[in-house]
């Protein structure tokens, strides 16, 4: 743990926050501690390290995302940043039960 924050996993690029975080809250992190810029709201997310465009946003070891832009260490990650790599897992239906598009 750090702080208020919370690696999830060995690989992961980001730490989750496990209570809101004010601005100004120091974080230590593996480069040496950071001053958060802005508030973090609990359960979103931070840099643990520099994170350049294109790369891959790791939480629970596994891809989440993709950074749109750079994201410096302890800077807040969220959809102003990263475009989310999440694929459906099941259809939603229709009010009468039937998804829509899908063969019966």
């Amino acid at each position: 743990m750090t702080g208020p924050f919370l690696l999830l996993h060995a690989a992961d690029n980001v730490l989750v926050a496990r209570r809101a975080a004010p601005e100004g809250t120091e974080v230590a992190l593996d480069s040496g501690a950071v001053r958060l810029t802005r508030p973090v709201p609990l359960a979103h997310k931070i840099a643990r390290h520099a994170i350049a465009p294109g790369d891959t946003i790791l939480k629970y070891g596994l891809p989440i995302g993709t950074a749109t832009e750079a994201i410096a260490p302890g800077d807040h990650v969220h959809v102003h940043n990263i475009r989310s790599n999440y694929t459906p897992t099941h259809a939603l239906q229709d009010a009468d039960g039937v998804s829509a598009g899908v063969a019966q």
